[in-house]
């Protein structure tokens, strides 16, 4: 019998049996409306996701282990499309992408789509972003978040994108993941790394864009938004 790795490779059109599959990630059985899988294996933007969705009565899952999506497209939009329709026609359920990434105007709009890819670990990126932005007096950027809803079909049913605009410190302050350390929002009058949770996802990107769609995909799954 083919390993569940192997049927995440050859996908479902190869006829892997649906029973070496994760109990919720069965193809095309039982679609159950309020699932909704988050196209994503990094555990701590499922959580950030989770937390933006609070308001909306869904049960969240994290993609299955071992599935890697290629972010082929050309732009945030274009690869949250990609992650959202092949995670739903995987799963057989809702799924929800989104692609992100930091745009610093001093690097003409770098890294870009290429955020993740900057370098092997984030102490690295980090590092090389401040090392060619170097003394330079000019750091406004902005973290751009695009958002895609795929039907269990893979059909794109909505999307939405966020911005928030702030600047490139000369060093990190507190913790986060990716840039956030080094990422100052004037507003909140601290770095991404240092914002509590619940102001991240009141003022950042990623949160923006989900809010957007809240309602709507509310309709769409058939739930209710709580208080």
């Amino acid at each position: 019998m083919a390993s569940f790795g192997a049927c995440l490779s050859t996908g479902i059109k190869q006829g892997c049996q649906r029973a070496e599959w994760p109990t919720w990630c069965r193809a095309r059985v039982a679609k159950n409306p309020k699932v909704l899988v988050i196209a994503s294996g990094n555990p701590v933007k499922v959580a950030e996701i989770k937390a933006i969705l609070a308001p909306v009565e869904l049960q969240v899952r994290q993609q299955p282990e071992g599935l890697e999506i290629a972010e082929t497209g050309s732009t945030y939009l274009e690869n949250a499309r990609l992650k959202a329709a092949e995670v739903a026609r995987i799963c057989g359920h809702w799924a929800l992408a989104d692609d992100s990434g930091l745009e610093v105007d001093a690097l003409g709009g770098a890294p870009g789509i290429y955020s993740a890819r900057y370098a092997a670990s984030d102490k690295q990126r980090i590092e090389r972003l401040l090392e060619e932005l170097k003394e330079s007096i000019y750091r406004s950027a902005g973290f751009h978040s695009a958002v895609a809803l795929a039907d269990p079909f893979g059909n794109i049913r909505l999307e939405a994108e966020g911005i928030c605009r702030g600047e490139i410190l000369s060093s990190p302050r507190g913790e986060g993941y990716g840039y956030d350390p080094v990422f100052w929002l004037r507003e909140a009058g601290s770095t991404y790394g240092q914002m509590p949770p619940h102001q991240k996802i009141k003022l950042g990107s990623r949160g923006k864009a989900i809010r957007a769609i809240a309602a709507q995909m509310a309709h769409l799954l058939e739930i209710e938004l709580t208080n």
